[in-house]
C-alpha cells in the first residue's frame, strides 16, 4: 500500500500535504510514532533519502532503546510506522493550532490505515495536541492529560484498546544534545518494542 495514494483517495488533494509514499504493508504495523512536523525539505523526511536528517536522529535512538538498526527499513520490519502530525513544514518557530487542525483529517485516516496498532506513541507536545483532538472528536476527552511530559510519561493511557505514549520529540539537533531526554525518549522506544513483540 503507498500512503499517499490510499490518503489522496478519500481527501482533498488540492490542499498541499506531505504525505508518505513509499510502499508498506498495513498489517505489519504494530506501533506508530507521531512526530511534530515534516520538515521543509521532503527529503530529509524519515523517507526522504537515506541519510536524512530525520534518520539520523530516529536511527541512534532506537540503538539505544537496544536495537540494531541502520535504517528507516530496519524500524519498520520491526512493525513501527513512523509519520509527522502536521503535514505542511512549519513557517515560525512555534506550530500554530491551525496548522495542527488542518493536517489533522490526514493524520486521522492515515492512522486508521493500520488495523493492527497495539502502541501509538505521541513525540512531542504537538503530536499529543494532535491527538487529543482526534480523541475529543470521538470521545469527547483527551487521550493524555495536559500536564508536562515528564509527569505523563510514565502513566499508561488507553484508547480503546491502544497504549498511548506520550514521548518527546525525536527530531532536530536539540534531541542528540539534550541527554535527558534523549535518554527518556529511548526508554519509551524499548517500552513500545516490549509491548508489540
Amino acid at each position: 500500500m503507498n500512503i499517499k495514494a490510499e490518503l489522496e483517495k478519500v481527501m482533498d488533494v488540492s490542499k498541499v500535504m506531505q504525505l508518505n509514499t513509499f510502499e508498506i504493508e498495513p498489517l505489519a504495523v504494530k506501533a506508530i510514532m507521531i512526530n511534530e512536523v515534516v520538515p521543509s525539505d521532503p527529503l530529509q523526511d524519515f523517507y526522504g533519502q537515506p541519510d536524512a536528517d530525520y534518520v539520523k536522529t530516529i536511527i541512534p535512538l532506537f540503538q539505544k532503546a537496544g536495537c540494531k538498526v541502520s535504517t528507516i527499513q530496519d524500524i519498520l520490519q520491526m512493525g513501527v510506522y513512523i509519520t509527522n502530525a502536521v503535514k505542511t513544514p512549519k513557517s515560525q518557530y512555534v506550530i500554530e493550532k491551525s496548522s495542527i487542525e488542518n493536517s489533522l483529517p490526514y493524520l486521522e485516516k492515515e492512522i486508521a490505515l493500520f488495523p493492527n496498532v497495539k502502541v501509538i506513541m505521541l513525540m512531542g507536545d504537538v503530536a499529543k495536541k494532535a491527538y487529543n483532538l482526534i480523541s475529543k472528536k470521538a470521545t469527547k476527552k483527551n487521550a493524555i492529560p495536559a500536564v508536562s511530559t515528564y509527569k505523563s510519561r510514565n502513566n499508561e493511557f488507553y484508547y480503546g484498546s491502544i497504549r498511548i505514549m506520550p514521548s518527546y520529540c525525536i527530531t532536530g539537533k536539540n534531541i542528540l544534545i539534550e541527554k535527558s531526554k534523549f535518554e527518556m525518549a529511548a526508554e519509551d522506544i524499548a517500552i513500545m518494542l516490549d509491548i508489540i513483540t
